[in-house]
Order: C-alpha cells, then sequence, then structure tokens
C-alpha cells in the first residue's frame, strides 16, 4: 500500500519559466511521491508533437495517483499509447496557449500546436491557466478555430473546457526592495527576441534621450547568440548610459532588479509576465503594453498605448519626474499561492 500520493509532473520543454515552476512544485510539496519527465527547451515544433515518441519507452507501468502535465504536453496521444493510464486524472497547466502565441517570419505556419492542446484540453480532467488572459484568448481561439474547419464539428466545445478551468498563476519568489534604489535606473529583464519587441524598446530609449531627462539602463535578459539590431542601436547610440549588459546569474540578477526604480515590457505576447512581476516585488514600477496579461494585473496608470514606442517615451519622461506608488503584487508571491497549489494537487 503506497504511503505517499503519487504524482507525475510532465514538463515537454523544459525553458526557465516551465524549469522553475515544476521545480517549485517538487520542492514545495515534497511530502508528495513525485516522478518528473521533461525535455529540452528547444526544438519547438518537434517537442510539442513528438514529445509521446520521446517519452515512449521512459513511461513507468505502474501507474500514479494523478498527472500534471504542461500545454506543451500531447496528452490525448500519451494516454492513447499507454492505456494503463486511460483513467488516471489530469491536470493540463497553461504557462501559454497557441491560439494566442505570435508567431515569426522563420516560423512554418501550421494548426497542429493548437490541435495538440485542444485535443489535450479535452482528454484532461481539469484546466489551470496562469491568468485571466490565457484562459480568454485560448477559448476564443478555439471559437475561431471551429469556425473555419469544413465541417462535422461539434457544438459547445469552449463552454465545455470553461467549465473545467481554473485561474493558478505560478507563484513567485518576492525580492525584497533595497533602502538605495538608484532614481532613474530603467530596467529590461527580458529575451532580446521578437514577441518581446525590444525594437519597441530602443525606439522609445532613443526618443526619451532627446527630452533631456537623466536616466540609466540595465540591460539583462537573454540575448541569442547574433545580437538583435535593437540592442546594437542601444549600445552605440546610449552606450554611456548601460550600467549592466549581459545575462547574469540568478543571485545578481536579484540584486540588480532590486537597485532599479522602473522596469519596462513592450512584449506582443505575455501570458503571466513573471520577470515584470518579481521586478516590481523588488520595488521597480511597471511600465507595460495596454494589452496581454497586464490589463488584469496592473492599473491604468501603468500602461502605454500597446507598440506606441512615442508613448512608452511620454510614460518614462513623466515617471521620471514624479515617479507613482510601486503597485502591490503580493498575489502571486508563494505565500499566497502555496495553500491555492496544494488543494488543487489534493482534491482533482
Amino acid at each position: 500500500m503506497k504511503d505517499k500520493t503519487s504524482i507525475w509532473l510532465l514538463s515537454a520543454y523544459r525553458s526557465e519559466s516551465h524549469a522553475a515552476w515544476a521545480d517549485w512544485l517538487v520542492d514545495t510539496f515534497n511530502h508528495f511521491q513525485w516522478f518528473k519527465l521533461e525535455l529540452p527547451g528547444r526544438h519547438f515544433r518537434w517537442r510539442i508533437r513528438g514529445n509521446p515518441l520521446s517519452w515512449i519507452d521512459k513511461i513507468p507501468e505502474e501507474t500514479p495517483d494523478l498527472i500534471i502535465a504542461t500545454s506543451m504536453v500531447d496528452l490525448a496521444t500519451l494516454k492513447g499509447l499507454h492505456p494503463h493510464l486511460a483513467n488516471i486524472p489530469c491536470i493540463y497547466y497553461f504557462h501559454e496557449n497557441q491560439f494566442a502565441y505570435p508567431t515569426s517570419k522563420q516560423q512554418h505556419g501550421s494548426i497542429d500546436p493548437q490541435m495538440v492542446q485542444l485535443y489535450g484540453a479535452l482528454t484532461a480532467n481539469k484546466l489551470l491557466f496562469n491568468s485571466a488572459y490565457n484562459r480568454e484568448s485560448f477559448l476564443q481561439g478555439i471559437d475561431r478555430l471551429l469556425k473555419i474547419l469544413p465541417d462535422e464539428t461539434p457544438e459547445k466545445i469552449s463552454s465545455r473546457l470553461e467549465a473545467k478551468s481554473e485561474i493558478l498563476p505560478v507563484a513567485i519568489t518576492n525580492i525584497e526592495p533595497q533602502k538605495k534604489q538608484k532614481p532613474g535606473l530603467i530596467l529590461w529583464n527580458h529575451r532580446w527576441e521578437y514577441d518581446k519587441a525590444p525594437q519597441v524598446f530602443a525606439d522609445a530609449l532613443f526618443t526619451l534621450s532627446k527630452m533631456k531627462v537623466e536616466f540609466n539602463l540595465i540591460l539583462l535578459g537573454e540575448r541569442p547568440a547574433k545580437k538583435p539590431d535593437a540592442l546594437l542601436r542601444i549600445e552605440k547610440a546610449l552606450g554611456n548610459k548601460i550600467i549592466i549588459n549581459e545575462k547574469v546569474s540568478k543571485q545578481v540578477y536579484r540584486e540588480y532588479l532590486s537597485l532599479s526604480s522602473i522596469v519596462v515590457s513592450t512584449a506582443i505576447h505575455e501570458f503571466q509576465g513573471l520577470s515584470m512581476l518579481e521586478a516590481v516585488s523588488a520595488g521597480a514600477v511597471p511600465v507595460v503594453p495596454d494589452d496581454l496579461c497586464y490589463r488584469e494585473q496592473y492599473a491604468d496608470m501603468y500602461r502605454y498605448r500597446a507598440n506606441d514606442s512615442d508613448a512608452l517615451a511620454e510614460k518614462l519622461f513623466c515617471y521620471l519626474h514624479n515617479m507613482p506608488e510601486v503597485p502591490d503584487v503580493s498575489f502571486w508571491y508563494e505565500t499566497s499561492l502555496k495553500e491555492k497549489w496544494h488543494n488543487v494537487l489534493l482534491n482533482i
């Protein structure tokens, strides 16, 4: 007889944020017996379609009490290939959804990722989303997809899925603000990739630099081997304002967040905005697009017109002259979410 509830955690794309979430669950709720299967966070199209094949010889013969799988997992195929899992209750966790994910020019267009998530959602007993925006865009995306398919599509699929869905964010570890924050220190702590729209950030900084206001820059976050044009332009034009410009260790990262007075996002996709929440917990005032998950997190005063570098520059100029209060983001702290996560894992 088992003395511990056994849970399988299946994550088909171990990127930085997915990894932090998975590790937090296992470490925080160590009274459960965990079995974790993960795949490296690369080759996205292969990962989302091929994970059942990658794991075909790694699935144990015994059965767990519960499976929690990310929405990158092809849960329907996985259960089909392993009939002993057919009746095991499953939670499907949406860090993101493929109906609201922007594609770059280099990506091949296909509805395969969307279909994986649709079938996975139908297979699961409970759906968890990290934000209301994530859930709403997923359900609306399903409705749009079913309308353009040729025929024989069922009705009220999104209603069925909504009925078994909840909002449960990824918990963040808050960062204690420094008593001596540096005024005028603007932070960028995102990946330097197309979905974070760094060119909007760069354009706003160039405009801001002409407004005769003092500021300095902390440029963190992952960057590709070939530096993006936006970063090169910032380095060339505003190099004298840059305090640091590299991806740093987690400890150093947290230290720089606690020194920053303003944190900026220009993202064109964001389902929870963990890096923004961390920076705000550390005492930085957010400047975010009036879009995506930010509308449910930050009041109007912290938002600017999305994809508008002039609006961003104007907002930054106002902040540098009259800094507003840091908003309360304690709802997303571990201390607030730990019990909610525990209850979900116990009561599926």
